[in-house]
C-alpha cells in the first residue's frame, strides 16, 4: 500500500508587494527620459537662469567692489560696502521708514480688507455693486492712482484740505512735511492693495461653513464671539496667505513713493528699494546699490521666516 503524498504548501505571494512591484516596472526610467527632461525644463531653467539666478549673483558679487558710472567693478572692497551703510545715519533714517511705512501697509491693508470683506458677505440691498467698488482698484494702474491721490492731497484744491477749509482747520502740507507724505504714501498704497486683499478674504469667507454661526447662535453666542472664534480660526490660511504677500509686497513698493514724493521731503518717505533706485541709477553707485538690494532681500527673507514660524502655528488647516 503506498503511502499518500501531501502536496507542499504553496508559498505565500505578498498581493501589496507584487502591485507596488509592477507600478515600479511600469514607471521604469531610461537612458533617453533625461533628453525629454531637458527638453521640457531647459526653457524655465533658461529663463529663471537669464533673469533670476544670474542677476542675483551678480548684484551679490557687484556689492563686494566699487564701481564705475557703467557698473564695472574697479576695487574690491569686501564687506566695506555693508559696514559703511549699516553705520550710516542716513541709511538708518531710511529703515526705520520702511519699518514706518511696511507695519502702516500691511496693518491697514489687512483690517480695511477684513472689515470690508465681512460686510460684503451680508446679504444686503445693492451689495454686489459696493463688491464691484471695493474689487475695482485692482484695474487701477500705479501711475493713475499717483494722480489720483497728488490730486487728493494737493494744498489748493485737494479734497482733505477742502474738508479742513469747511470745517475751519489749518491747511495741512500732506507731501512737503515728514509726517504727512509718510501717512499720504501709505494710504495711497493701502488703498491700491485693497481691492485683491478684499477679494481673497471675500472668497474666503464665503467658504465658511453656514451651521458653525448657527450653531454658535443656539448656544448664545455674540456676532463678535462668532468672529473671532469661529471666522478668523476659519479663514486663517488665507490671513496668513494675504499677510505676507502684502508684506512682501510693502517692502519692495516703488511706483506711488517715485510719483508722490520721489522719497521727500527730508528722505522721509525714502524707503529701502527706493533708495537702492537713487543710488544705482541717479548717482551711479552701483557697488553700494547691490549691496542695498542684498540687505533689502536678507530682510525680506527673515521676516518671511518669521511669519511661517510664528504666525503659521495659528493657522487652522
Amino acid at each position: 500500500m503506498q503511502a499518500e503524498v501531501t502536496p507542499a504548501p504553496k508559498p505565500k505571494v505578498d498581493q501589496s508587494s507584487a502591485i507596488s512591484h509592477k507600478r515600479a516596472k511600469g514607471y521604469n526610467l531610461h537612458a533617453g527620459d533625461k533628453y525629454y527632461a531637458f527638453a521640457f525644463l531647459g526653457p524655465s531653467l533658461l529663463v529663471l537662469g537669464t533673469f533670476v539666478f544670474y542677476p542675483m549673483l551678480r548684484t551679490l558679487y557687484l556689492s563686494l567692489f566699487l564701481t564705475n558710472n557703467v557698473g564695472r567693478p574697479t576695487v574690491f572692497v569686501g564687506l566695506k560696502n555693508y559696514i559703511g551703510l549699516l553705520t550710516s545715519s542716513a541709511y538708518q533714517a531710511s529703515l526705520q521708514a520702511t519699518a514706518v511705512y511696511v507695519i502702516g501697509v500691511v496693518a491697514l491693508t489687512l483690517i480695511l480688507g477684513l472689515l470690508l470683506a465681512q460686510l460684503a458677505v451680508k446679504k444686503l440691498a445693492g451689495i454686489q455693486w459696493f463688491r464691484t467698488i471695493f474689487s475695482a482698484t485692482m484695474g487701477v494702474s500705479v501711475s493713475v492712482a499717483a494722480i489720483f491721490w497728488l490730486f487728493i492731497f494737493s494744498p489748493s484744491i485737494g479734497l482733505f484740505d477742502q474738508i479742513g477749509n469747511f470745517l475751519h482747520l489749518p491747511i495741512v502740507a500732506w507731501l512737503t512735511q515728514p509726517g504727512p507724505a509718510m501717512f499720504a504714501v501709505i494710504i495711497s498704497t493701502v488703498w491700491m492693495n485693497l481691492g485683491f486683499t478684499f477679494l481673497i478674504l471675500f472668497g474666503a469667507l464665503q467658504m465658511v461653513p453656514q451651521p458653525l454661526y448657527e450653531a454658535s447662535a443656539i448656544e448664545g453666542a455674540s456676532e463678535s464671539y462668532q468672529f473671532f472664534h469661529v471666522t478668523i480660526p476659519m479663514i486663517s490660511p488665507t490671513l496668513f496667505f494675504t499677510s505676507t504677500v502684502t508684506l512682501i509686497g510693502a517692502f519692495k513698493s516703488f511706483g506711488l513713493i517715485d510719483l508722490m514724493t520721489a522719497g521727500g521731503p527730508n528722505n522721509a518717505t525714502n524707503l529701502m528699494v527706493y533708495r537702492v533706485y537713487q543710488d544705482a541709477f541717479l548717482s551711479g553707485n552701483y557697488g553700494i546699490a547691490s549691496a542695498e538690494s542684498v540687505i533689502l532681500a536678507v530682510i525680506i527673507a527673515l521676516f518671511t521666516l518669521l511669519q511661517f514660524k510664528f504666525l503659521e502655528k495659528r493657522v487652522t488647516y
